[in-house]
């Protein structure tokens, strides 16, 4: 690897859990392209975003902030300005960071004018990034693709993702293959404006953020990847008997039972998600688990160019995702409150450095957080990190396998619920908007879960691992409720805002540390 060239791909798919990858033990993903980057790289086992769902959730990825800092708290609640981000960074050694995909970014009202069309969807494009593969506010870059491509567009565009042959009993998880075929799917369009990209840039250093919208609902899988995995081969979703008394655990736990819908994540869903059954569930695992593959052939082919075109050696690659999906286990569907299953996302680093070889197909157990990823690149590229940034470079990890000595002992993640367009659960809970919000931390013994004004909760996570059983209450754990308690004060106290701490006035004038 020369000192001249130095090229970082980092890869954001969307809602993939962090269970699923086969080098940690998944029993039927099948992502050969996905496994060898973990053959050549670092696979971090305990990993975790810091909030969900997408835009808090890329939020703190591409900032290095706790929500609790970053405060876009939910969809469609806007970026503070002032915030740097990864691609301002890399911008200052010369690099121009281009996005494939989107990061669901709402921009600083006191900056933008309250008719920007950006105001009437999730998010837009944050700032510093310059877009070479954005689909637009509403699809419709892709959406143009297509016609263009000859494909006959239905008059809502979103029904490309129906099931072809879809009859009336047809209510959500199905066998059948979406009506887009896999050569005009998403992925392939994404990948597409990655190699375009690629190719223009392979003579200088490059930054690419290359994002898939897969495997993000809806739940519709082109052929072949509708029936490449066998419904009766995936894995049973983890809950109680019933959603009843899955609700019983929490009040929030019983408003998303009760709300969720499966049109969210179907084309052609109708009914609530609690209300699939075990065959259902194995269905949409299926289906889901064919997205996935569909993104891994897609990745190998931009692996390939960059084999092909001699860039492979010299380019860090960072696979991740910004959030994980609950797919069924306690009764729910999509990304929210606080079960493992929302915030566990995958993390693989693969550096091409000769310094990285002893470390090359390891797998790391210690606690790593998506606040981790902007110190890990700026680190690589020799830049410094900004004293705000909350996370710390996994580097040690790569090149050395051997965590520093003051690495973290827990793990952290919050969750927002306040009322947003498409989500009421203030006036269902009794709360106001600036109550809805929980922090969780957990270590491998214990699960902490403290709300602003709902009863906590608490799992022993050895006894538990399921998070069935909410031991809050319970006289036994009461010390080691307190002591997690205190453990998330010191963290909340730690990493409060730092922007301007590190100056101070002195007789000699302006210091800084």
């Amino acid at each position: 690897m020369t000192k001249q060239k130095k090229n970082v791909l980092l890869i954001v798919v969307d809602q993939w859990r962090g269970d699923t990858l086969a080098k940690l033990g998944h029993p039927v993903i099948k992502t050969p392209n996905i496994d060898a980057l973990s053959e050549q790289g670092v696979t971090f086992a305990r990993h975790y975003t810091q909030a969900v769902p997408c835009g808090p959730g890329r939020a703190s990825l591409l900032t290095g902030l706790y929500m609790m800092t970053h405060r876009a708290v939910q969809n469609t609640i806007p970026l503070d300005a002032r915030h740097t981000n990864i691609a301002k960074e890399v911008r200052k050694a010369g690099y121009e960071p281009a996005l494939v995909g989107y990061t669901t970014t709402t921009p600083d009202p006191r900056h933008v004018d309250a008719q920007d069309p950006r105001f009437k969807v999730l998010g837009g494009d944050m700032e510093g990034w310059r877009p070479v593969g954005s689909w637009g506010l509403k699809m419709e870059a892709y959406f143009a693709w297509l016609s263009a491509q000859g494909y006959a567009m239905p008059d809502n565009p979103w029904d490309i993702w129906l099931p072809q042959g879809q009859t009336e009993d047809d209510k959500g998880a199905t066998n059948k293959p979406s009506a887009v075929p896999a050569e005009l799917s998403d992925t392939t369009w994404f990948t597409d404006r990655a190699i375009e990209y690629l190719h223009g840039v392979q003579d200088k250093p490059w930054f690419l953020h290359l994002g898939y919208y897969r495997p993000h609902p809806p739940f519709s899988a082109p052929a072949p990847y509708h029936e490449m995995y066998d419904p009766a081969d995936c894995p049973s979703p983890i809950r109680a008997e019933s959603a009843q008394t899955e609700a019983q655990q929490h009040p929030l736990l019983e408003f998303y039972l009760d709300n969720v819908e499966r049109k969210k994540f179907f084309q052609n869903g109708d009914g609530l998600g609690s209300g699939m059954d075990d065959a259902e569930v194995r269905q949409m695992r299926a289906t889901y688990y064919g997205l996935m593959s569909e993104v891994d052939d897609q990745l190998g082919r931009v692996f390939e160019y960059l084999k092909k075109t001699g860039q492979w050696d010299n380019t860090l690659i960072v696979f991740t995702s910004d959030h994980g999906e609950q797919l069924g286990d306690h009764h729910l569907l999509g990304k929210l409150g606080y079960f493992d299953q929302s915030y566990h996302i995958p993390m693989i680093i693969r550096d091409p450095a000769k310094t990285a070889d002893a470390t090359r197909g390891s797998v790391v157990e210690r606690f790593t957080e998506t606040i981790d990823t902007m110190p890990t690149l700026l680190d690589w590229l020799g830049l410094p990190v900004p004293r705000t940034c909350d996370g710390y470079s996994l580097l040690p990890f790569v090149h050395n396998g051997i965590a520093p000595a003051d690495w973290r002992t827990e793990v952290h993640y919050e969750f927002d619920f306040r009322n947003i367009f498409y989500s009421k659960p203030e006036e269902a809970l009794g709360l106001k908007m600036d109550e809805c919000a929980l922090s969780v931390i957990q270590n491998e013994n214990y699960k902490y879960v403290h709300f602003a004004a709902l009863p906590p909760l608490f799992f022993d996570l050895q006894k538990d691992p399921g998070q069935l059983h909410n031991v809050a209450q319970d006289p036994l754990y009461t010390q080691q409720v307190l002591t997690m308690a205190g453990k998330m004060l010191n963290w909340k106290m730690l990493h409060a805002d730092r922007t301007l701490t590190g100056y101070a006035a002195t007789p000699a004038g302006l210091t800084s540390r």
